[in-house]
């Protein structure tokens, strides 16, 4: 079975040229939970991914999958 993608944290991470490690230094998080979110495992909670999508400085909608084609 194939994982639901939820999220494009990590691919927006490549588009800015920032890390995983960045994220966590500059949301205070640990590295491993920024992995987790950018593989899918486990999800930010919707506050999070509003600080997410402020500090790569893009609108929160580029950082989810849409449900419509």
């Amino acid at each position: 079975m194939k994982k639901k993608v939820y999220n494009r944290i990590k691919a927006v991470l490549a588009e800015k040229g920032k890390t995983n490690i960045w994220l966590a230094e500059k949301l205070g998080k640990n590295k491993t939970t920024i992995s987790k979110w950018c593989t899918n495992i486990m999800q930010p909670t919707v506050e999070t991914l509003f600080e997410i999508a402020v500090a790569l400085d893009v609108d929160v909608r580029e950082l989810l999958i849409s449900t419509k084609n």
